[in-house]
Parts: structure tokens; sequence; C-alpha cells
């Protein structure tokens, strides 16, 4: 039996499922996804004062019956217990992600990457979770030493924020050889798609285009990534859920393709039907030393173990955001692109 199928058969099963990080870009379309196959899901949104779940208010009403949210913060142990407990999986996503911040605030990074991640892994020892995804990022690899980059590729924390994640990453592989928590560690190249933050590159162009901008100012254009629509993302977070015999693995999963950030500019303002100009302003959030110049991804592993294959096309994708901040301009603020 392939993969893909077993996946299928396991996942055609209710479970509860905990979500961390559920009111963010991509937890949001995990937590969807999962309530579409019919699971109980436990929702985690970081706590503030004004009650806000961020993007879980866009989960449709007719899914919200099987959706439970909880707002807290997975820094708190006593917390994290409590929710993980009576958890079938856990799909750890809580992090912070914004790499010029964490130039400036790294403890927050260590606190909420790190010590969120050991929260995690501690309760669901304890809880004695069947599965545990904990999510790492392709920035773990810094830019590229040869391409496409496989999963042995050496990790190299060129920002505290990969470091946090290199950290988190290695907590997770101590946790499975330690005391045998069945842990995946999952590894998403670049992400982009509805509900993405206005501080990436995509929502950055796009927003302004739509807006009439017949200048777009932006920084570096040489650097490259590997884009996934986040429909396909949301998906390997499912099949990571569900395929048997991948306990102990790092997978990491892209398109196996690679664009310039100039050359991605230029297809979001096609998309969006603007003839605006993109100007490099020389201006980086990043200190040299820091900068990742390419990130390309090898995704066999993926298929192999998953069963995964991305089904969205870049230019798809791109027409497909562009319909969605379309139809929410006024919601958006432009921020500028940082990576």
């Amino acid at each position: 039996m392939g993969a893909t199928k077993r996946s299928r058969v396991r996942q055609s099963r209710s479970r509860v499922v905990l979500v961390t990080g559920a009111g963010g870009f991509i937890g949001s379309h995990v937590t969807e996804a999962l309530l579409r196959q019919g699971h109980q899901v436990r929702a985690l949104a970081r706590y503030n004062g004004r009650g806000d779940v961020g993007h879980l208010r866009e989960v449709p009403a007719d899914l919200r019956d099987r959706l439970e949210i909880k707002l807290g913060d997975v820094t708190d142990p006593f917390f994290v217990r409590e929710l993980v407990a009576g958890c079938d999986i856990v799909l750890h996503l809580a992090a912070l992600i914004g790499i010029p911040y964490s130039y400036v605030a790294p403890a927050s990074y260590v606190a909420t990457n790190v010590t969120g991640a050991l929260n995690i892994l501690e309760a669901c020892r304890l809880s004695k979770t069947r599965r545990v995804v904990v999510t790492s990022t392709s920035e773990v690899y810094g830019t590229a030493q040869y391409a496409p980059i496989d999963e042995a590729h050496p990790l190299q924390g060129q920002s505290p924020y990969s470091a946090s994640k290199i950290a988190a990453d290695k907590l997770a592989e101590s946790y499975y050889r330690a005391f045998d928590v069945p842990v995946v560690i999952l590894r998403p190249f670049n992400t982009y798609g509805p509900r993405q933050s206005a501080r990436a590159v995509i929502p950055t162009v796009i927003t302004q285009a739509l807006r009439g901008a017949k200048v777009i100012e932006l920084g570096n254009l040489a650097p490259k990534r590997d884009l996934t629509f986040v429909e396909d993302t949301a998906n390997a977070f499912l099949l990571a859920a569900a395929a048997e015999g991948i306990e102990g693995e790092v997978i990491h999963f892209g398109q196996g393709s690679a664009v310039t950030i100039g050359e991605l500019a230029e297809l979001c303002l096609r998309a969006s039907g603007s003839r605006a100009e993109i100007r490099s302003v020389g201006e980086r959030r990043r200190p040299p030393k820091s900068e990742v110049e390419l990130l390309l991804c090898n995704p066999a592993k993926a298929e192999k173990l998953l069963g995964w294959k991305p089904t969205v096309s870049l230019e798809e994708g791109v027409t497909r955001t562009v319909s969605y901040l379309r139809d929410r301009l006024d919601s958006y603020q432009t921020t500028g692109y940082v990576v």
C-alpha cells in the first residue's frame, strides 16, 4: 500500500487534532483543511486583550461546530499540558517568524520558538500523544551550499530566527531519541497565498499594484526562493499527521524550482494587471552575513514518505492570491517587503 493511500485511510477517521499557531497564515489553512476532513480541531491562537482569533475568523461557519478555539501562549508549560491533554495528534505551528524582528528581540524568539517547542514536546510525552508534527523552516539551511537542497544539508543559523528553529528541531529529535515521542519534523520551504501577512513580498507587491502604485520599491531582487501555495502546504501537514512509519523523520517540501525576488515581483504585477516599475532601493533588513541567497528544495523524500506533490503552479497561486487580496484590499496594510 503506497504512502498516499495509507494517509487517506488514516485521514478518513475522525481524530482530535491540536493545531498551535492556528490563528496564523498557515495554521488557519491547516485548521480549515482538518475540519473539512471531519476532524475535531482544538485550535490555539495567541492570547491578546482583544480576544482576536486571527485568521480563524475566516473559517466558514458550517465547519465551526467541530472547532474549539483556545487563547493562550505556548511559553506557559502548565497551560500547554492542559491544551495537549486528550488530543490524538498535535501539529505545532506556533512561532515567531518575522526575521527582521529577531535581530531586535532575539530572546523573545528563544522563548516562543525554543521553550514553546519544549513545552509542547514535554506535554506530548506526558500525554502519550500518537503523533507530533513540529514545524521547521527552510531558513535553517541558510544559503544553499549545494542545490537542490535535501534533508542532509548542513544547518546554518544565519539569523536569530533560524537559530531558534534549529534549536527546536534538535529538541524534537532528542525527544524522539530519548523518550520515543512520535515526532515528525516537517520543514516547509517558502509558503505564500491568501491570508499571508503584508510584510511578505507577494502581498506587498500585489496590494500596491492593485492600489495603482506607479513605482514599487523593494530591497535586494537577487535572492532566489522556492515557493509553495498554502493549500499544498496545508496538505503536507495533513499527510505528515497521518502517514505511518515516519516517526523520527525530517521531511521538507517545496516546488523543486526557484525564482528571484525580482522575477516573482514581475509575476505579481502581471497577475495584477499593473505596469508599475519595480525599483530596488538597495536597503536590507538583514545584515550582510545573514543574507540567504538561495533556497531550492529537493522534494523527493516528501513524495516518497508522504505521497506529497505540489498541485498549484506559481502562476496559478499568484493569480488566486490576487483575487483574494482584491476582495480585501482595504484591510491589508502594506508595510514594505522584508525577508
